[in-house]
């Protein structure tokens, strides 16, 4: 009886035990979610992949007073609704993500007018007037409230990135629960913590580093992305 939201962060978080539960290296230091920001979203948004599938929904999404499993026709309705709105959703977040680059680009900030800087990046990324920043310089918080995260809203995405790629690896076997391509993540990427580099690791896993097009697909943004 939870909303499929309040599910998807279940599937998150428990993403999240999983990589601490399941790791097996020597330091606590790099145990688990010991690893870099954007990979430590990895194997959380991931397991996310799941609750959308027909199996899942089927097994669990039941009517609450006769057991009937969720309808075929919904499922897709649920499903096709991930991609509503993406175009601005994504340009919001990356404008954002660029502008926080840019800041943390300048060598000197003395004497800096926050606000002409804001708009000269803007323009030349060439910012729809008809969208706004998510989130604007003044109270960009996330930013410049520490250095955790200066320079790095970008990793969002970039975990992003990195799942939809991810999942796609479970996909191209025609199984997403493929056994083999699970101790593949298992032993990269849930048990090894930060024993090794990111890409090393991913690489591993994936026979390859990530690229973008599953991203682009999931948010429905494949045929609107310019060619290579």
């Amino acid at each position: 009886m939870i909303s499929f939201e309040d599910a998807r962060t279940l599937f998150h978080e428990f993403g999240h035990a999983l990589h601490a539960l399941l790791s097996d290296v020597t330091y606590p230091l790099i145990s688990g979610t010991g690893v870099a920001t954007d990979f430590v979203e990895l194997p959380s948004q991931l397991y996310e992949h799941w609750l959308e599938t027909p199996e899942i929904l089927k097994a669990f999404a039941t009517h609450h007073r006769t057991g009937e499993p969720m309808p075929d026709a919904l499922i897709a309705k649920l499903r096709a609704a991930r991609t509503f709105n993406q175009g601005f959703t994504t340009v919001e977040y990356v404008a954002c993500a660029i502008v926080d680059l840019d800041f943390h680009s300048l060598e000197r900030a003395d004497d800096l007018d926050a606000a002409a800087f804001e708009r000269a990046a803007l323009e030349r990324i060439g910012m729809p007037e008809e969208i706004a920043m998510r989130h604007r310089p003044p109270h960009f918080s996330h930013v410049f409230a520490g250095d955790h995260y200066s320079a790095g809203y970008y990793s969002y995405m970039w975990s992003e990135v990195l799942d939809a790629d991810a999942f796609n690896a479970f996909q191209e076997t025609g199984n997403v629960f493929d056994r083999a391509t699970a101790e593949r993540l298992y032993r990269y990427v849930y048990s090894a913590g930060g024993s090794r580099a990111p890409d090393d690791a991913y690489t591993a896993f994936r026979g390859r580093l990530p690229t973008e097009e599953a991203l682009l697909t999931r948010r429905g943004l494949a045929e609107a992305a310019p060619a290579p």
